[in-house]
């Protein structure tokens, strides 16, 4: 079976227009979005109008305060302030669809979590076919869906890096700048580790693409040399990674703090250890890919004199796909409890006032409050996105690196297709007076079987395990050190 393009296109377009039929039918009435703000579950807390404050500090007068200037006949009034110690406490109400229409980046968090909903259903349906159908030539649609969700969920976190950049006073902007030059040092380092201790197969899958690279010039008769270097390629992915690992900052600190007030939230025990787990989840993740702790040990256990291994490479490839994918479900499962930390920040700012000396004005007291819940969608964001790039970059790596669902893969062939005979054929059966469209499909299919031989299974493999290690290792990096600065650092 050849690769045809034109096929391929028409199953893309009629895929869209489907599922974006169906989102445009659905979304309105059933969102996931909605649902995890608006399920009942989250209670926000509502800032104190000027009149119950006035009343709370004894100010029941109204009219012209003893403090008003009369300026050319105009009466300026001061803002009122009250006293920091004042008995306040602040009413909770369940956040609902009205109240997350004013929300900072609602319409981006909505379009980001439904849109994975609608990738990761097209991305089921296709793996169903492809185990059933079982095609051998035939480009995977759900490909293009992953690598839209996380062009999404890189230019959301763009998105929110670049309002740090934009504040003055605060040190957002020398945080970023910090952490990207890092996390380049870090991706240098961990680039030169040999696969003895890092079994990513970067080195495998760079050398098959050069490889393969230099015999397609050579069949094109141009110069057979590689057309990048080693040290190029690990250089420009050092860059893409310091940049990750900028986007990540802030997310992973957020994470850290919101870990830390969940924790004194839960009460039950099942809980608090489920939320430990999703904390070092991350670390879980990363360890999966030191093979002297993982890989080494299962394939060579000691358990005497003879080593008998407890499941085959492919078999461990295969758990380690499902380990992330449980991870990440866990991660979202614990999303409320995380957000219902942060939405307790207002409470929490405001029991910290009271133990300040002096006065604040009404209206700085009511921004404190509403605030929390006015960022409530930027720090879903910070919570969701990081999620939805490790689960689709873990699809891509079964699809693109060849992986099986299966428990006990079968073993799946990677032979090259031959691209002469391919094209000697249907060169041979197309009529010169008829053929000009079939000669163009057929060229752009020896295209796309030479491009296929390039990019082999061997290169996505060790591409894409890196990224997804290196997301859950700035993940974890990032909010181990914001773990580390609100309990030491920070002035309780």
């Amino acid at each position: 079976m050849s690769l045809n393009p034109n096929s391929f296109i028409i199953k893309l377009l009629v895929v869209t227009m489907v599922m974006a039929s169906v989102m445009q039918k659905i979304i309105p009435h059933y969102s996931l979005a909605r649902w995890l703000l608006c399920n009942g579950s989250l209670r926000w807390y509502q800032h104190p109008t000027e009149e119950e404050l006035r009343i709370l500090a004894g100010k029941q007068q109204k009219g012209k305060s003893k403090k008003d200037r009369k300026y050319n006949g105009h009466i300026e009034s001061k803002p009122l302030t009250i006293p920091k110690d004042i008995d306040l406490h602040l009413e909770t109400k369940s956040v609902t669809e009205v109240d997350t229409l004013v929300l900072h980046y609602f319409p981006e968090y909505q379009w980001l979590v439904d849109f994975t909903v609608a990738a990761t259903v097209v991305y089921i349906v296709t793996e169903v076919y492809y185990n059933f159908m079982k095609p051998t030539q035939e480009m995977n649609i759900s490909l293009v869906w992953c690598l839209l969700v996380l062009s999404f969920a890189i230019k959301v976190l763009f998105s929110l890096t670049t309002h740090y950049f934009k504040v003055e006073d605060g040190g957002e902007r020398s945080v970023c700048v910090t952490f990207g030059f890092f996390f380049f040092v870090k991706a240098m380092a961990v680039l030169i580790v040999t696969e003895n201790y890092l079994e990513f197969g970067l080195e495998t899958g760079f050398t098959n693409f050069s490889d393969s690279a230099m015999q397609f010039l050579e069949k094109q008769g141009l110069e057979s040399q590689s057309p990048v270097s080693k040290l190029t390629f690990k250089f420009f992915l050092a860059i893409f990674c310091s940049l990750i690992g900028a986007f990540l900052t802030f997310p992973g600190l957020r994470l850290a703090q919101m870990h830390l007030d969940a924790l004194n939230l839960a009460t039950e025990k099942i809980t608090q250890t489920l939320l430990h787990i999703n904390f070092l989840a991350p670390l879980f993740m990363v360890l999966l890919w030191v093979k002297p702790i993982t890989k080494d040990y299962i394939m060579n256990p000691p358990l005497g004199k003879e080593s008998i291994p407890l499941m085959t490479e492919a078999t461990f490839d295969t758990l380690r796909l499902w380990l992330i994918i449980l991870l990440c479900a866990l991660r979202l499962a614990m999303m409320r409890s995380h957000l219902q930390a942060y939405l307790n920040l207002a409470q929490k700012c405001v029991d910290q006032m009271k133990k300040e000396a002096g006065r604040i004005s009404t209206v700085e007291l009511q921004k404190m409050v509403a605030r929390v819940f006015y960022y409530l969608c930027v720090i879903a964001l910070q919570y969701v996105a990081p999620l939805v790039m490790l689960l689709h970059t873990t699809l891509l790596l079964k699809t693109l690196g060849n992986h099986s669902w299966g428990i006990y893969p079968e073993s799946i062939s990677t032979l090259p297709v031959d691209n002469s005979l391919l094209s000697n054929s249907v060169y041979s059966e197309l009529p010169s007076a008829e053929g000009k469209m079939k000669v163009t499909v057929t060229q752009i299919t020896v295209a796309l079987s030479s491009l296929k031989n390039i990019f082999t299974p061997l290169l996505f493999r060790g591409l894409l395990s890196f990224l997804t290690w290196w997301i859950a290792a700035c993940l974890f990096s990032t909010s181990l050190f914001g773990l580390f600065y609100h309990q030491y650092l920070t002035v309780a």
